[in-house]
């Protein structure tokens, strides 16, 4: 019997968790789905991440509203994807910051993103027809953008680390609070999307890079949030023994001439022990283990994804 195409089959509300980490430090998670915060500053908000939809992004805002009641200043993106991005408009920001690869990525493929992401999870999609567009950012930047927050609240630190989940990705860092919004670079008991990734990258130097921090609270894309510097450590290793749990599998099967198909069972049979039980696993793999593949083929740069392109990896890798 074929499984459900991606996370369609997923209909089932999450239950979502507001969590005060900090004096004026947010986060709000929802048992695997995209995770997002804030952080106050003296006088205004720097929100993370922005939903799918507006619809879903108040949805969020809601519940933060009832800590706090400052205008939103900031809106920092950490990647493109559509789920992230989508529901930017409902914040009314100032500002909406990315990095200047991430901008790029939304002109070379945000629309085909919007597509995919809406074929392969439905659900986060609440009132999709509000969406007034793709999602462009005001402030852009290379390799680090500093946030004031005022008074003796510090500063949020933007940063790029390395490709990783994307080529753009960063992380926001608050050293008052020990607080790291890492994005996708790091999912703590969640299943790994390494559709756009940089496998060997991401697995190695990137990762490092974001374990530098020695953060105490860490806010990845999904999952829970580890408190404390050996459980954020542990988050960083889950997601690096993750990447390289593939990496050794499809390079295995590649280097003795297999087939694509060969090298996604062997990354299932070797994941799925450890990971096979946590969220999206089974709708992530094969999209994963297609891009690694073409790693190993040369191909640098990732292959957009289109709806159908979705369905025809799907069709060949998990029907």
């Amino acid at each position: 019997m074929a499984k459900p195409f991606a996370s369609s089959a997923d209909t089932a509300p999450k239950k979502e968790v507001l969590e005060v980490l900090a004096d004026g430090v947010y986060a709000l998670t929802a048992e695997g789905d995209p995770n997002v915060g804030a952080i106050e500053g003296e006088d205004f908000l720097v929100c993370f991440e922005a939903r799918a939809t507006p619809a879903a992004a108040r949805d969020w805002l809601v519940r933060l509203r009832e800590h706090t009641d400052k205008p939103i200043k900031y809106l920092v993106l950490t990647h493109y994807h559509a789920v992230r991005v989508l529901g930017a408009s409902a914040f009314e920001a100032e500002h909406i910051i990315t990095s200047e690869t991430t901008r790029n990525l939304i002109e070379e493929r945000g629309e085909q993103d919007w597509a995919s992401e809406y074929g392969r999870m439905p659900r986060l999609f609440k009132n999709p027809e509000e969406i007034p567009g793709l999602t462009w950012p005001t402030q852009t930047f290379e390799g680090s953008y500093s946030i004031p927050l005022g008074g003796d609240r510090g500063s949020v630190e933007l940063s790029f680390c390395g490709r990783g989940h994307t080529a753009g990705d960063i992380v926001a860092w608050h050293e008052k609070s020990k607080t790291l919004f890492a994005g996708d670079l790091v999912e703590a008991e969640a299943a790994l999307y390494t559709g756009d990734a940089f496998h060997m990258e991401w697995a190695g130097a990137t990762l490092d890079k974001v374990k530098s921090f020695r953060a105490e609270n860490l806010v990845g894309g999904r999952g829970m949030v580890p408190r404390g510097t050996e459980a954020c450590d542990a988050a960083i290793e889950q997601t690096r023994a993750f990447l390289q749990g593939m990496i050794d599998e499809v390079g295995a099967v590649h280097k003795a001439g297999g087939t694509l198909k060969q090298a996604f069972e062997a990354t299932h049979e070797r994941l799925a022990p450890k990971f096979g039980m946590w969220p999206i696993f089974e709708h992530c793999l094969p999209f994963d283990v297609q891009r690694l593949w073409d790693e190993f083929d040369g191909i640098d740069w990732p292959r957009i994804w289109t709806e159908e392109r979705d369905r025809e990896v799907w069709a060949q890798l998990q029907d």
